[in-house]
């Protein structure tokens, strides 16, 4: 009888796992957003431009947080045709190397892209030499209504929540220092929320995903490195949904996978199970899930990003592509975070050019296309 009870267990979980044709038979079309030219406004010290510009999320639609890997030194003098971000005289902010300045590593713009607040008692925070030190991706909970700002923080392995005004440094996920164990992570690289408090963390040094609870205690993990169901390599992002699932871009493996916490799997973990594999990306990075659809960045490795709208099951719905790979407006070289504020404006933060850029909707634009407002909304 168990034997049976086991054999079922496994079919079930199986038909849970088949793959939707997520690329096939995607209806693709022009972009319904228009660039809004010159937004994000520099205000680096004389001499730098904007760093690697990972992290965007927008609170509201006047007040948006960005941060960055540090400014950059400009080279003197100053290459023409500097547009205040480094991408515009083809350096990647990635490379800054020595040229790198630890400084206005968290700031907040308004919706005109005006700097409002620079977070510099938090700077040397982040310091670190290397690749990919300092923060990666930012979030606030949709439940929480403090509004505390989440960091994931790949200087010194942790994620930490601020108080929404930058005062206070609330609680930090991680001991600190790589490692392994329930105590530390190796290079977390992003997070999402539940309505009890709960965090889960992408641990992309450890390729799986942690799950802390409201006081920031440890609960579980999942996942190690590989490219079987439920393994991952290079969680670049996670995101969660009003009906449960946990959404894991699984960027490595060109794919979305999505887990819940009460489907039954005993083959993979008490209480975490793999529902659905959604294949045929090509370098996912980031995740929008609303209460009606899941919107995916796909970054693409030699064409223009493109974002990607499925239904829960994972059933195309439509795809539009930015406008290129240069450094022109609405180029974006590497789509590496994006935001959605309650006005559904659209942000991109492009962590190689070193630029966040706001788009609006096109007037008449079908909201088939167009992204839904954050569902839930902020608190």
């Amino acid at each position: 009888m168990r034997r049976a009870l086991m054999i079922f267990t496994v079919i079930v979980s199986s038909g849970l796992l088949a793959s939707p044709a997520v690329m096939q038979d995607m209806p693709v079309g022009a972009s319904p957003y228009d660039v809004v030219d010159g937004w994000l406004k520099s205000f680096a010290s004389t001499g730098h431009s904007f760093g690697a510009t990972s992290s965007v999320f927008a609170e509201s639609p006047d007040r948006i947080f960005i941060a960055q890997r540090g400014e950059i030194q400009l080279p003197s003098p100053v290459p023409p045709g500097f547009q205040g971000f480094i991408g515009s005289i083809d350096q990647n902010a990635y490379d800054a190397g020595d040229n790198r300045v630890w400084r206005n590593s968290i700031f907040v713009v308004n919706g005109n892209g005006e700097m409002i607040e620079a977070w510099t008692q938090w700077d040397e925070m982040f310091v670190g030499d290397e690749v990919g030190a300092g923060p990666h991706k930012i979030k606030i909970s949709p439940y929480d209504a403090d509004r505390k700002l989440w960091v994931a923080d790949v200087t010194n392995h942790q994620v930490h929540a601020f108080s929404n005004d930058g005062e206070e440094l609330v609680m930090s996920l991680g001991a600190g220092g790589a490692g392994d164990d329930d105590n530390h992570l190796d290079r977390p690289w992003d997070m999402a929320f539940t309505e009890d408090g709960s965090v889960f963390v992408a641990d992309n040094g450890n390729s799986r995903i942690v799950k802390f609870d409201a006081e920031g205690n440890f609960v579980t993990s999942w996942g190690v490195n590989g490219n079987g169901r439920g393994e991952f390599d290079r969680v670049h992002a996670v995101a969660t949904d009003s009906i449960g699932r946990i959404y894991v871009a699984d960027q490595g493996n060109d794919r979305v996978q999505v887990f819940n916490e009460t489907t039954r799997s005993v083959w993979y973990h008490p209480n975490i199970s793999p529902i659905a594999t959604w294949p045929g990306f090509d370098n996912p990075t980031d995740i929008y899930a609303t209460g009606y659809d899941v919107w995916i960045s796909d970054n693409r490795s030699d064409d223009p990003a493109r974002m990607i709208k499925l239904d829960w099951n994972g059933n195309p719905q439509f795809a539009w592509d930015l406008s290129g790979r240069g450094n022109g407006p609405g180029e974006v070289r590497q789509l590496h975070q994006f935001s959605v504020d309650g006005d559904k404006n659209f942000y991109i933060a492009d962590g190689m050019h070193g630029r966040v850029q706001k788009f609006a909707q096109k007037e008449g634009a079908s909201f088939m296309e167009t992204f839904g407002a954050p569902d839930p909304p902020l608190q």
